[in-house]
């Protein structure tokens, strides 16, 4: 065979040395295009972290925009890092299942506002680019509403964001705080979650879970304060900054091929749910 670059001959011998074994060959790294390929060997060189990621790509279809996004936030180091109290909550087999959905932090570099001194601003932004803080949550969230509106005692309260996770089968409340957590935050979303479970969720449905957004948290204040809610609860940092780095702003997706992967997924499990 002729006619191949100096730089593909690279990357050849690169994935050669990097996946000696055959059937891995055929089977894994063959569901994915050569750029995406290319992309791994660049970026990532701990062979298990590439494994994970070759996972991910493969079983979500992400797209090589989508996987550089990934790649660059570091998703691999956040998966699954966000302080739960869902050990003490949860069945043991589900537990583990639903703490992959959380990471630590979270990246809304998509958020180029520094005005975060409240909850409603970063509420705002968080809104406006629903497609991609849909990316950032992971696959599986579906967006039902802002200031979710729920009635207890006569009294009116509004839930910051309501999701609903259609892999887990479970609402997932969110409350976003601008700064440190605070003790208090836990029993304010253990009252909403008691409450969407009361008047929102289906008999079929999984327990409501909820997730605390802090600017920052101090991790003992944070156990200290899940210890004794009864509902499934967790912690959760995130980070933004003022503008984007030029290299992300190359590989952001727009809001064509976001929404494609969202439904290609909302697809699938449609389907899913057909055949049972």
């Amino acid at each position: 065979m002729r006619g191949f670059s100096p730089r593909n001959l690279k990357y050849m011998r690169a994935f050669a040395e990097a996946y000696p074994d055959e059937q891995f060959v055929q089977t894994l790294s063959a569901q994915m295009t050569w750029s995406h390929n290319t992309l791994l060997l660049d970026k990532v060189k701990d062979p298990e972290e590439r494994l994970w990621y070759m996972q991910k790509a493969a079983k979500h279809g992400w797209s090589h925009n989508i996987l550089a996004i990934h790649i660059e936030t570091q998703l691999y180091h956040r998966q699954g890092k966000a302080l739960t109290n869902f050990n003490a909550t949860l069945p043991a087999l589900n537990s583990d299942l639903v703490s992959e959905v959380l990471k630590d932090p979270y990246v809304f570099n998509f958020i180029t506002t520094d005005d975060d001194n409240k909850e409603r601003h970063l509420q705002s932004a968080l809104i406006a680019h629903i497609q991609r803080f849909l990316l950032e949550l992971g696959t599986g969230f579906t967006f039902v509403g802002s200031n979710y509106h729920v009635r207890v005692g006569n009294d009116d309260f509004y839930i910051d964001l309501l999701f609903y996770h259609i892999h887990l089968r479970c609402y997932v409340v969110i409350e976003l705080k601008a700064g440190a957590f605070k003790p208090e935050y836990a029993g304010q979303i253990n009252f909403y979650l008691t409450a969407i479970n009361r008047q929102v969720k289906r008999p079929d449905d999984n327990p409501t879970i909820g997730l605390i957004l802090c600017k920052t948290k101090n991790k003992v204040t944070a156990e200290y304060a899940l210890s004794n809610i009864n509902n499934p609860v967790g912690v959760a940092s995130y980070q933004h900054t003022t503008s984007l780095p030029e290299s992300l702003q190359s590989q952001l997706p727009d809001i064509k091929e976001l929404e494609e992967s969202l439904e290609g997924v909302s697809l699938k499990d449609d389907a899913k749910s057909d055949a049972r």
